[in-house]
Order: C-alpha cells, then structure tokens, then sequence
C-alpha cells in the first residue's frame, strides 16, 4: 500500500512539474526565483510543521494541510524540479540564543546547495549586530526577520544597528510583519514604518503582501523606493477566503511592478505550488508583469 502511495506522490509532483514548467517557458524565462521558501534544520521544521497541524484546534476550523512533507532531498528535488532556478531557506528564532545556531545551519546548506540563496535570521538581543556582521561577511544574500513568531518589535533598539548595517550592505530582509494568519503584539504597518523613518534605504521584503493590511504596506513601499513585497500565498483561493485582496489595490500592484517578487512558502503550503503561479496569472496584469514578479525582480535584486 505504502508504495503505491509513494508512486501516486512521484506521478502528481512530475505533472505539476510539468504544468509549472509550461507556466515559465510559455513566459520566455529560463525558470523561477521564489524569494520565500523554507529549508532548516529537520527538528525545527517538524516543530513548524507540528504548528500548522494544531491551527485547526487554534483557530476554531482553520485547516493547513502541509502539501510538501518530505524529507529535505526530496523536497530540494521537488522545487529542483518545478524549475526554481533560486530559492532561500527562510528560518526564524522564537526566542534568544538560537538565530546564530541557524545561521550556522543556513551558512552550511547554502554551501551543500549551490541554487539555496544563503539565506540568514536575526533576533533583538544583545551582541546581535555582531553576528549580523559575521553573517553578511561570510555572504549571506538575503535575511528572514519573522514578528510574529518571534513576538517582537522590529523597531525594538536592540535591533538598530543591525538594521543600519544590513540597509549600509543592501542586503535585502524578507519579513513577515502583517497580521496574518493571526495578529501578534507587533504585527502590522505601524512598527515596521518606525524602523524605516531610521534607516529609509532598509532593503525590507514584505511578506505575504502584507496580509491582511494590503493596502498599509503598499503605501509603504510607495514610500520607500527600497521596500519590496512577496507574494507569498496572496491571491490563492486559500488567502483569498481568509482576506482578500482589495480589486481597487490592483493598479498599484502595475504601478510597483518592479519590486514585487515571487514567495510561496514553499513546502509549507496548504495546495499545489502552481496554484500560486495561476492565481498571479488570473490577476490579468500582464506578461510582462508576470515575467518581472516570478524571476527578473529577483534576479536583479541578488545578481543572479
């Protein structure tokens, strides 16, 4: 029973890698940069994992089915073979003490997997410009800052140095700052406009549009010529039954066009990875916008 199980798996992962591969050649790209995807260490993951199972009970209903459990090579195969040509491995303390553990994590598998941007974390606590420092020496690409899951400030002084040294580097911080799927004390636009009125040239990813506070984050970035957003599960049929976006927002999504990038939490999602890239495609705002979001944003952005 067990593998014939596996083989259904292996015969849905090869078409959707077909579909998916359709999608990107039909667009002229030579494959897809996804600026937010998760690879970190296995017990962490599974706690994460263990996070989404419970959302159900927490929420009174909400069901996150994880579409891509699956040992790391497997997974590093799979989104190999969707054609992501670039991803990350976004991870994320919850407390003090454990970013520069990550850190180390994230440095040795970007090296065991050379398409990984590397990828690295932060946390308020003392001493954490000094390991931001090391990280950004040692070529870190791209940081995850997650306000939610830390429970935390981004504007919390601890963390303003490292701010400033990642906005001197331009190094780009993808962080999960918006209210959803659930609010946290420091979620929304208010505590990330107070980190960039200081450092204004703070290469900040929104994640996720900014979900559910869309259209605060979009001010944001038209604001800030520095500030990007990912479009980590926005627009799906999953995000759009539990905040959708506002129709009278998208020309703004035209007008930013060039600092929108392509997330999907990939293997963190509740459906098919291609449903993100259909959900973009019936936005209708174009080719061209559909070429620059899914892999020339990100391909400018990290030099590829």
């Amino acid at each position: 029973m067990s593998d014939r199980i596996a083989s259904a798996d292996a015969a849905s992962t090869t078409d959707e890698a077909v579909e998916v591969r359709r999608f990107w050649r039909r667009l002229g790209l030579p494959g897809l940069v996804d600026v937010h995807t998760h690879f970190m260490p296995e017990r962490v993951l599974r706690k994460v994992w263990h996070y989404f199972d419970s959302l159900g009970t927490l929420t009174g209903g909400l069901e996150w089915p994880i579409t891509y459990r699956a040992e790391e090579a497997e997974r590093v195969a799979v989104i190999r073979d969707l054609g992501v040509r670039s991803f990350t491995s976004m991870l994320y303390p919850h407390k003090a003490g454990m970013a520069e553990w990550l850190n180390g994590w994230a440095a040795d598998f970007a090296v065991r997997t050379p398409d990984c941007l590397h990828t690295s974390t932060l946390f308020p606590e003392t001493g954490v410009d000094t390991y931001v420092g090391r990280a950004v020496e040692a070529g870190a690409r791209v940081f995850k800052a997650h306000v939610q899951v830390g429970a935390y400030d981004p504007a919390d002084e601890l963390l303003d140095s490292a701010w400033g040294l990642l906005a001197e580097a331009g190094t780009p911080v993808v962080i999960h700052c918006g209210s959803g799927p659930m609010p946290g004390k420091h979620t929304g636009p208010e505590p990330v406009a107070r980190v960039l009125a200081r450092h204004p040239r703070l290469r900040l990813i929104i994640a996720h549009m900014g979900l559910p506070e869309y259209e605060d984050f979009l001010d944001l970035a038209e604001r800030y010529e520095e500030v990007r957003l990912d479009t980590t599960m926005a627009f799906t049929d999953f995000s759009e039954r539990l905040a959708p976006f506002p129709k009278r927002a998208l020309p703004r999504l035209t007008a930013l066009g060039d600092r929108i990038l392509l997330g999907s939490d990939f293997p963190n999602i509740p459906y098919p990875y291609v449903h993100q890239l259909a959900a973009l495609e019936r936005l209708e705002l174009g080719d061209d916008w559909l070429r620059a979001v899914c892999h020339d944003n990100g391909a400018r952005l990290f030099g590829l």
